[in-house]
């Protein structure tokens, strides 16, 4: 059989399988692809013989690399007919007689279509060097996918590699022994209280994406402003969230506040249906260690951890703490609009600066929560508003009944109809 020479074949199969952290297998692949749009390119350049090269007309090809020899082989799969009416696909069967006498027609056999060493122009060679770096970015990307897709969610050591614009690189490995992979932070991402990162330096990132398809830059998006993360430090610092015994029920981030005068800050909700364990007691540990680490681990972040409740007057209350709540009113349960009384003294602490720790309450809880001087609130006045509301959703559920029932007796007379037709 023929064979184009391609001295250091094997060399260079090795080096790039190092340098891309593929498998060879991958580097292969991509090279006998890559050699294939070659042969491609110079038949449709030199030896076009008039033919009309449809997308899928080289499908019948394919390649086969010999490391060994240092070279390759393009070799053809083509049908055995009596008469030929196309050389590429088909071939004669009195020429395959003469080597395999039992030949039959409508079989198949392959066929070296190797050119000459120096029929292989430059313009193919050409082609064959750019599609070889497309196919290695995409074997890449495939195995980048395929390594960290399960793992998308979790937390992974990150190292800071470099800056592209206001993005952080960071290597980050799916696992011990594992190459590393580039990640990006976006800016989003990124905790402003940390800045600047410098080249080297250790820290943990959520990772929040693997991007499938093509892209430029890398494939992983990292986070470091995720409330995942602060879940996953939780729960690597208390034992009992990773013994079940303690759930995490909600989380409410705010690592990049809108103003700069704002610090972070994180509201988590916690319960356990153990009685003789305290949830909020557990996260945050003996003369606090547990919380410290993780406060610490995102650079003085404030954090509050709060007891959930099934009862949301009682969980609202909670959620606003460090404040005193005077009385949680349940306005409206459908929308779930609720009012928040607290002493004058209360008012900023409950509300926040520039409205974080009732913004993230809100948030946390899911309701929207309107924070109430106690000292001025008309209970009268509400309570006639409470009446008015609930009257006119009395109101509206009863007419949207009506219309639907209406609708049905609507639709129940057409199939009357049509049965009887």
């Amino acid at each position: 059989m023929s064979l184009l020479s391609l001295p250091g074949l094997g060399q260079m199969v090795e080096v790039i399988c190092k340098e891309r952290n593929l498998p060879k297998h991958a580097v292969q692949n991509a090279l006998r692809e890559a050699l294939l749009k070659g042969y491609e390119r110079f038949r449709k350049t030199y030896r076009s013989d008039g033919i009309n090269f449809e997308d899928e007309y080289f499908n019948n090809f394919d390649v086969e690399l010999d490391l060994e020899s240092e070279g390759f082989r393009v070799l053809a799969t083509k049908t055995i007919v009596e008469e030929v009416g196309d050389a590429d696909h088909e071939i004669g069967l009195s020429e395959v007689r003469e080597v395999a006498p039992e030949a039959q027609a409508g079989g198949t056999v392959v066929v070296d279509v190797t050119p000459e060493q120096g029929d292989f122009g430059r313009m193919a060679a050409i082609q064959t060097k750019q599609v070889l770096a497309q196919k290695l970015r995409d074997q890449q990307r495939k195995i980048i996918q395929e390594e960290f897709q399960d793992i998308e969610g979790t937390v992974l050591q990150g190292r800071v590699l470099r800056f592209e614009g206001t993005s952080v690189i960071v290597s980050v490995s799916s696992g011990f022994g594992q190459p590393e992979v580039e990640a990006e932070l976006p800016k989003r991402e990124q905790l402003a209280g940390e800045r600047p990162y410098r080249p080297g330096m250790t820290l943990k990132v959520y990772l929040k994406k693997v991007y499938e398809g093509s892209r430029r830059g890398p494939q992983l998006l990292a986070s470091r402003a995720d409330a995942g993360l602060v879940v996953y430090l939780f729960a690597n610092e208390v034992p009992e969230i990773e013994e079940e015994i303690v759930r995490i029920v909600a989380v409410a981030r705010e690592a990049n506040p809108p103003s700069p005068a704002v610090g972070p800050r994180t509201k988590i909700a916690v319960d356990t249906l153990e009685r003789d364990v305290d949830p909020v007691g557990a996260c945050i540990g003996a003369r606090g260690a547990r919380i410290q680490a993780v406060v610490s681990e995102l650079r003085g972040e404030k954090i509050d951890v709060i007891r959930w409740s099934p009862d949301p007057s009682t969980y609202i209350a909670n959620s606003l703490s460090p404040a005193k709540i005077h009385e949680v009113r349940l306005i409206n349960a459908d929308e779930r609009i609720a009012h928040v009384l607290v002493p004058e003294d209360q008012l900023s602490l409950a509300i926040g600066k520039e409205g974080q720790n009732v913004r993230l309450a809100a948030r946390l809880t899911g309701w929207k929560i309107d924070i109430k001087n106690l000292a001025k609130y008309d209970y009268a006045e509400e309570d006639r508003r409470m009446e008015e509301s609930a009257t006119r959703a009395l109101q509206e559920r009863e007419a949207l009944a009506l219309r639907q029932a209406e609708d049905d007796e609507l639709e129940q007379d057409e199939f009357d109809q049509e049965e009887a037709e």
